[in-house]
């Protein structure tokens, strides 16, 4: 659903909003590196359908596909819908220790995504993987991880607001972390999306974990697939956005499965036959590291950082004619 305010303008001009894009990925991504020692390496926009490594989201998107003239014993083509799985045997291919960690520049194109405020056919995200020991898939570990990524996420306002000292945006750098089953407990007459709202809008920063398995009501908070964050040690990075007046996800991130772990969630979700893909071989054999990682999106912190409305405002993408005139009819500009 399109959400509209009258009378909204954004703080910043067109050329401005671009020079503050350009100024936030730099700044936030040099943040994180040092936040979680992490390097840049490059990354595939698409993989072939056969090897199992696109990421299946929620489980139903349907990725972009086509075949390849040149290489028709691949199969088909699909373009990525994140790096989930592939950003781990990246590691274990170039040879990444514990405590090192890698990012990429994530760019996909989500076909069945429901254009609105937040979502658009086209994701950028960083996607970022990190390997760990044993001893380090813990829920202490995923804490402290979460409180780093929200630090380097202020820090990075901090220095856009000495740039742009009309920018309005507050965030809250203490972190209050809550489980889907509390969630439920507080507000179980409450939809999951109007649960987020709720204690948003009461914490300010919220980092909600375990996402993916069953809640009491027999339900899923959310979707998550089986076979790369465990489901009890994930969650989402929430904070309250006042432009929107609504929670808003930044991160969906956690610490990977390993083979306990992805056993029983292939089990659980109906998804034995993935057994057979050989990434998924690496991990119940052992030959993975052990890893943390997630995928930060980089027009959702440029739209909450820089106060906008609409994601449309922080990159170049494809909208109904429909919602075009809506925004520019309410003062949204779009890029």
């Amino acid at each position: 659903m399109l959400i509209l305010k009258d009378g909204y303008r954004s703080t910043l001009t067109l050329r401005d909003t671009e020079r503050a894009i350009k100024l936030t990925r730099q700044m936030f991504q040099d943040s994180l590196c040092a936040a979680l020692n992490l390097e840049r390496i490059s990354a595939p926009l698409l993989v072939t359908r056969a090897s199992g490594l696109n990421d299946d989201l929620n489980g139903v998107e349907r990725p972009v596909a086509f075949d390849m003239k040149e290489m028709p014993e691949e199969g088909e083509a699909v373009i990525v819908h994140s790096l989930a799985k592939w950003k781990r045997l990246a590691l274990y291919r170039y040879g990444f220790q514990p405590g090192e960690g890698l990012y990429t520049d994530m760019n996909a194109i989500r076909r069945d995504e429901d254009p609105d405020n937040l979502h658009s056919v086209y994701v950028d995200q960083w996607d970022w993987e990190k390997v760990i020991r044993p001893e380090d898939r813990t829920e202490a570990y995923l804490r402290d991880t979460v409180c780093r990524i929200v630090g380097a996420l202020c820090d990075t306002l901090d220095s856009l607001k000495r740039t742009y000292p009309a920018l309005k945006t507050e965030l809250c750098r203490k972190v209050t972390f809550v489980t889907t089953d509390e969630l439920e407990e507080r507000y179980p007459d409450l939809t999951p999306k109007e649960r987020e709202k709720a204690v948003t809008a009461e914490y300010r920063t919220v980092f909600l974990m375990k996402i993916g398995d069953t809640l009491k009501n027999g339900k899923p908070h959310d979707g998550r697939a089986p076979d790369y964050d465990d489901w009890q040690l994930n969650g989402d990075i929430l904070f309250y956005n006042d432009v929107l007046d609504d929670a808003f996800e930044v991160s969906s991130m956690g610490i990977r499965v390993n083979a306990e772990s992805l056993d029983y969630q292939l089990h659980a979700s109906g998804h034995d036959e993935r057994r057979a893909y050989e990434y998924h071989k690496k991990i119940l054999d052992g030959t993975l590291p052990l890893t943390i990682g997630g995928g930060i999106g980089q027009s959702r912190v440029c739209m909450l950082l820089l106060g906008k409305l609409h994601i449309g405002e922080v990159q170049a993408s494809l909208w109904p004619e429909e919602m075009q005139r809506a925004c520019a009819a309410h003062g949204i500009e779009l890029l």
